[in-house]
């Protein structure tokens, strides 16, 4: 009868696999790795759009965690995976708390973990809110460029909401050769408006700023007007504000009644991510019981497939992917551990004999 203690021990054993390493990078770090590589960053926001136009990346739906005792409040997580030469996945878990802001807190807050590609194991835990805002400012300033390439260039931005997401939307079109000759400012909020205005002065821009005291003013004299607002439910409802035809970064996708959007030319980042969780997009859509609003993607404007008219307002609605964050996420990681500044957590990972 065969030993099958002495067949297994005289087996060859394998190398031991390198223990896997885990390291949490603050927002500090996240921060100094991004700041002053916006031109880069919307260069990987764009490849990372292509790779997921062409297929190679895993983007499930967005996971809404809700609270009935705390209806103005939410948590998501945005599982991804994206390929290439990225290669990596994970996971984006976001909160957004608008009550944080009457307290002195930021509305969002976040992390991201990044997993190996070939393992499954986590590597790193990384402060997210900076990743998520860059990542969002980058796809905004990238839509900006494509949507408007067959036009003159916008030169009057108008900011409709004034927090965290306009300041580094400006920032990154103000890094990325954007021009303005006026920049106008609304928010519900006065000191917010103020406040914006007090961030545009420490950077040192010279356009004149116009704090606007009604939407309609700000949407009429802007030809590229930002939304970046916390709105639920759509609040601008006319059409005719947009009779000039400006391009319009939707960000917080629900600002935009159907009307307005079935007058608009219309393109989002992904279709199906879009149009769910009544999104100003997939009021639309429940409104018409078609699609047929849109003109297509960002990915199909890059390819040439689908192009931005003239003759009306153009509309970009992302509804924001996790691979983006996961794109981000690696630069920060591959920037952190260039510098020889990753702070490991020794023994994350203890148990790890199969057998004992």
């Amino acid at each position: 009868m065969t030993d099958l203690l002495s067949t297994t021990a005289d087996a060859a054993v394998p190398d031991p696999a390198p223990k896997p390493t885990f390291a949490v990078i603050s927002g500090e770090q996240v921060q100094r790795a991004l700041t002053g590589s916006e031109k880069q960053l919307v260069e990987l926001v764009e490849a990372t759009y292509r790779l997921h136009g062409a297929g190679d990346s895993v983007n499930p739906p967005s996971y809404f965690l809700r609270f009935a005792d705390r209806p103005s409040s939410r948590i998501i997580a945005l599982p991804a995976s994206i390929g290439g030469s990225i290669a990596v996945d994970g996971l984006k878990w976001i909160s957004s708390f608008p009550g944080n802001v009457s307290a002195g807190l930021p509305r969002a807050s976040a992390v991201l973990i990044l997993n190996d590609h070939d393992t499954g194991y986590p590597f790193a835990c990384l402060e997210s809110s900076i990743i998520s805002a860059t990542r969002t400012a980058a796809s905004a300033a990238l839509a900006a460029d494509w949507l408007s390439r067959n036009r003159p260039r916008p030169t009057r931005v108008g900011f409709f909401g004034t927090g965290l997401i306009a300041r580094y939307i400006h920032t990154f079109l103000a890094r990325t050769g954007w021009e303005f000759e006026a920049i106008g400012v609304h928010d519900l909020s006065a000191d917010s408006a103020e406040g914006f205005c007090g961030y545009l002065r420490q950077t040192g821009a010279e356009e004149p700023v116009t704090i606007h005291d009604s939407a309609e003013s700000l949407i009429r004299s802007s030809d590229l007007v930002v939304f970046a607002t916390i709105a639920g439910e759509p609040h601008v409802t006319t059409p005719a504000w947009f009779a000039h035809n400006p391009v319009v970064l939707h960000v917080s996708l629900r600002d935009l009644a159907p009307e307005v959007l079935l007058a608009s030319a219309n393109f989002v980042d992904d279709i199906e991510h879009c149009l769910k969780a009544d999104t100003s997009p997939h009021l639309v859509e429940q409104r018409t019981g078609d699609r047929d609003f849109l003109n297509g993607t960002l990915n199909d404007v890059m390819l040439g497939r689908a192009a931005p008219p003239t003759d009306r307002p153009v509309i970009f609605s992302p509804f924001g992917l996790g691979v983006l964050d996961l794109a981000v996420g690696k630069y920060v990681y591959d920037e952190v551990a260039r510098a020889g500044q990753l702070r490991l957590i020794d023994d994350f990972f203890h148990d790890l004999r199969r057998y004992g």
